[in-house]
């Protein structure tokens, strides 16, 4: 692993393409063991939107176990790209910005690093805002119900819920602005915390339910070709949960002590997944016998279940769990995509700081509440694009550099450079991008709302936009860089004819 930074200090690489957070990681800077790569993903998963995953199916009329299967299968199957993805991170201690840069050029990585930044800016006032909400959605009624909790027309929300989102926008900024180290001791140390809480709620609902029996009844109430028709929907949409942070990975992985650690430490996702969407399941089926109609929603239960202390306790646990969340998820990925595009402008703390503004920008509040649906559709189908961008580099990285890269020629603009290109943009990467996005979009168009009917393949196609796009633009990529190696070795035997 030392062979990447001293390849690096041996060498004066371009200004405008390094800074402290592009350089490679040091020896001291790998850190993250594999309990700590685990603690990432406890606080990644243990989540409001997490909770939802396979009670959404259960309510499509999905049994229980089918629900809790679809999640965990699609958590499988996301953790090879996290895995292979995940390696040059930890091999190179390298982000991914600098990754891209190997099979998209050197200033081609600007194209999927920004699409990346740009569903994690999204992203990131909508669990901002719904981190806020939940703060909201606790407080005393009397406070709830005074004038302050009134809708202003130009604010497009009341003073009070708009307070609950700076509450909550600030409580982050305090996290985001230590950097990556601040990022690793929140994780590590919220995960036994959310644990502990995950478990008490689970043993409340047990207790109170006086077991798990209703739960266990749950039969699938549609036949085997309903079942079939919704399976790859679902499991292209649970793949899609993760598939923006499989893509960055290497954001993370370039602080593993050893493959051994990244590998051990994301191996712990389809089960903590597994685990907690059990606990999703079990509970909300539990509301209906506790409380006479099923609850899904966990900020609504908790204000179902009152008591000072228990307000106290979900207020601390729901803005935890979706701090650790949000700021793994959708801060780390924009910061870096915004440091690559100007190393001289951009340390990591202030893309993470602009990337918190622009959260405000987008006024998360008027989106929800105009269009919820709309935004979610956006947002999925957006993350669902982001496939093809996963296939060119796992192909490029695997399949034409053979795992190894040139520390040197990552952070060169010379024209001799391997990644420089057509004056930095590998056309064969954006041709296969282009290529492997276009037959998603009539599908997409239709769910939200534009088109009124498709063809039925582009509506499968759509379906399953993760995997159809991935292996559409990876083989593509492959096919055109073969012939591109094919043409060089052909070329220099040809007569001079000038």
């Amino acid at each position: 692993m030392a062979s990447s930074t001293s390849q690096f200090d041996e060498f004066h690489p371009d200004p405008s393409l390094t800074n402290d957070d592009l350089k490679p990681t040091s020896i001291d800077q790998r850190n993250f063991s594999g309990w700590e790569m685990a603690s990432l993903w406890i606080g990644l998963v243990v989540g409001v939107p997490s909770y939802y995953l396979a009670g959404s199916l259960v309510d499509l009329g999905m049994s229980w176990w089918q629900g809790i299967a679809i999640v965990v299968l699609a958590n499988l199957v996301t953790l090879v790209p996290l895995i292979l993805i995940g390696q040059p991170g930890t091999k190179f201690g390298i982000s991914f910005p600098v990754l891209a840069r190997s099979s998209f050029g050197i200033r081609g990585a600007h194209i999927p690093t920004l699409l990346r930044a740009l569903v994690g800016c999204g992203w990131y006032g909508i669990e901002t805002w719904i981190g806020g909400e939940a703060i909201f959605l606790l407080l005393p009624k009397v406070v709830k119900n005074s004038s302050l909790s009134q809708s202003i027309s130009w604010l497009g929300t009341s003073p009070l819920e708009f307070a609950c989102f700076i509450t909550f926008w600030i409580a982050q900024l305090a996290i985001v602005w230590k950097g990556i180290d601040g990022i690793r001791e929140l994780e590590k140390y919220s995960a036994p915390i959310l644990i502990s809480l995950t478990s008490c709620l689970l043993i409340w609902a047990y207790v109170k339910a006086g077991g798990f029996g209703h739960m266990l009844d749950l039969s699938s109430r549609i036949t085997k070709s309903e079942f079939w028709s919704l399976f790859f929907p679902s499991l292209t949409a649970n793949i899609g949960f993760w598939a923006t942070l499989a893509l960055n990975i290497p954001d993370f992985t370039r602080y593993a002590k050893s493959q051994h650690d990244q590998i051990i430490g994301q191996a712990g996702l389809p089960i903590f997944m597994g685990l907690f969407t059990f606990v999703g399941v079990a509970v909300t089926s539990s509301t209906k016998v506790i409380f006479g109609h099923v609850i899904s929603n966990p900020i609504t239960l908790l204000g179902e279940i009152g008591g000072l202390f228990t307000m106290i306790l979900a207020i601390f646990g729901i803005s935890l769990a979706t701090i650790t969340t949000n700021i793994a998820a959708n801060v780390v990925a924009p910061a870096n995509a915004l440091v690559n595009l100007s190393p001289s402008r951009f340390t990591f703390r202030r893309g993470a700081i602009l990337t918190a503004l622009l959260g405000i920008v987008c006024q998360p509040w008027r989106l929800l509440k105009s269009s919820e649906s709309f935004v979610y559709t956006w947002l999925v189908g957006y993350s669902a694009l982001l496939g093809p961008i996963m296939g060119i580099i796992l192909v490029d990285y695997y399949l034409i550099q053979k795992m190894n890269l040139s520390i040197k020629d990552l952070y060169t603009l010379s024209s001799n450079g391997a990644y420089y290109y057509s004056s930095g943009y590998n056309l064969a990467a954006i041709l296969a991008l282009v290529v492997g996005i276009l037959p998603v979009i009539p599908g997409f168009l239709q769910n939200v709302g534009i088109l009124d009917s498709i063809p039925k393949s582009f509506a499968i196609i759509y379906n399953n936009a993760w995997f159809f796009s991935l292996f559409l633009a990876g083989g593509l990529y492959w096919i055109l860089s073969i012939l591109k190696k094919n043409q060089k070795e052909i070329d220099p035997l040809l007569p001079n004819i000038s």
